[in-house]
């Protein structure tokens, strides 16, 4: 990212001699945009009366909310076409600055390496091409300051990278008009092609904790419903035996044998868990390497006001739609706090401990409406948990967010409307109290 150095001048050198400021003004002018042959296009007005929240209003705009009425597309060409005549003197400009701003651009653009057990995970946009590609290189393979400067920044490429997925050959593939089910990695990337019938939007996707496997979830028909696929990242291979259709959210146990996921009903509403075992949970879990058909549902919500998603804790300790212990998932799930309407719960793991962002209220009756505070328990506590408050709300403090690491708890805080991070230490005493202010 480029730094613009401030140079504050004193009084005395602020006033520039006349001619100067007369040579920019004149040199930076540009010729008038010649105005359209026409007015702005208009949208035309019909009579809409809304009423919320005890209030009354006209919105005579609210037609414009059927995107399939055909006058809505009518007036949108007309403002594009407005749009372009009034900018047709600009064209050329718009051009040239677009070639600088790409001639400043590095040749390959990449994410910092994170660091994940023995392996470096990173991925980069190559020279010449549209999209990114997913790699991996051995921590180990660093050395000395420079080198890893270099490589943190995206400058150097190691000879001995692992190139996992690649999201050209991936696109490529797909507009040929070739099946094969390649691997996909990314978060909500979406590839659509005007000039053939293909489709591929790459929904979720998570390398297990082994380092030996990649689940991800792709969609190539448009309509939002995701295949779950399982790349053996040894081989290369993807495994013919997972093929799961209405995936959302993915979770492996902590030993990567077996493989949790969320799958949608036919509204797209997530309900179901289930558990493939035998490798890679409705909620349902899959073993590795077992049919589909041993695939074991592990929680159904029957209440279609609700959808269910899955997320592992940061640690890979638990997976939580309820608690799992990933590393015996078959021993069943166990509820850490109970449903309430307009209530909410975001879990982590840290030393035996769950740390809960919550705005539920407290025991005491006490209720924050829809500000979070911080609470944690053990984790042998979680059959009738005993949560200790940590960070409770603050009048004009909010929390917003937290994240867990080995050795800190970040909070992220907004202190009267300016964003804050504050970072405590790990492990903390179990009769700790944290004020916000």
């Amino acid at each position: 990212m480029a730094h613009r150095l401030l140079v504050h001048l004193p009084h005395s050198h602020a006033r520039l001699p006349l001619i100067t400021s007369s040579f920019f003004s004149t040199r930076c002018l540009r010729p008038s945009a010649p105005f359209p042959p026409q007015p702005p296009p208009s949208p035309k007005k019909i009579p809409f009366t809304v009423s919320a929240h005890g209030r009354t209003w006209q919105d005579p705009y609210h037609w414009m909310s059927n995107t399939e009425d055909p006058h809505l597309l009518e007036h949108l060409n007309r403002e594009n076409s407005y749009t372009n005549a009034f900018m047709a003197d600009t064209l050329k400009l718009c051009s040239q600055l677009s070639t600088e701003m790409k001639t400043r651009l590095p040749p390959s653009i990449s994410t910092p390496p994170e660091r994940w057990g023995p392996w470096l995970y990173y991925q980069y946009i190559p020279e010449g091409k549209e999209y990114p590609v997913l790699c991996r290189k051995l921590e180990t393979e660093r050395s000395g300051w420079l080198k890893t400067f270099l490589f943190r920044h995206g400058m150097t490429r190691s000879k001995n990278e692992e190139v996992l997925l690649d999201w050209n050959e991936l696109a490529e593939r797909y507009v040929s008009g070739l099946h094969t089910k390649l691997p996909l990695y990314t978060e909500n990337a979406v590839y659509q092609y005007t000039d053939t019938e293909w489709y591929v939007h790459v929904g979720t996707c998570r390398v297990s904790p082994d380092h030996n496997y990649l689940a991800y979830t792709v969609d190539t028909s448009g309509g939002e419903r995701f295949v779950l696929q399982v790349k053996d990242l040894r081989s290369g291979l993807n495994d013919p035996k997972v093929e799961v259709d209405g995936v959302v959210s993915l979770a492996w146990s902590r030993d990567a044998s077996s493989l949790f996921y969320t799958q949608s009903d036919e509204n797209h509403r997530p309900y179901r868990q289930n558990i493939v075992t035998g490798f890679p949970v409705l909620v349902l879990c899959r073993k590795l390497g077992y049919d589909l058909v041993n695939d074991l549902p592990v929680f159904t919500e029957s209440d279609s006001s609700f959808c269910v998603d899955i997320t592992s804790t940061k640690d890979g300790k638990f997976i939580t739609v309820y608690v799992i212990d990933s590393g015996n998932p078959m021993d069943g799930l166990q509820r850490l706090c109970e449903r309430t309407s307009g209530v909410q719960y975001f879990v982590e793991h840290h030393s035996g401990l769950f740390y809960i962002l919550t705005n539920a209220p407290l025991p005491d009756g006490k209720w924050f409406g829809d500000e979070y505070y911080l609470v944690r328990c053990r984790v042998e506590d979680i059959q009738s948990p005993k949560l200790q408050n940590i960070i409770l709300p603050d009048k004009d403090t909010r929390l917003c967010d937290m994240d867990i690491f080995n050795g800190h708890l970040v909070l992220f805080l907004n202190k009267k409307g300016l964003p804050m991070l504050c970072s405590l230490n790990l492990p903390f005493q179990i009769d700790f109290k944290f004020e916000l202010s």
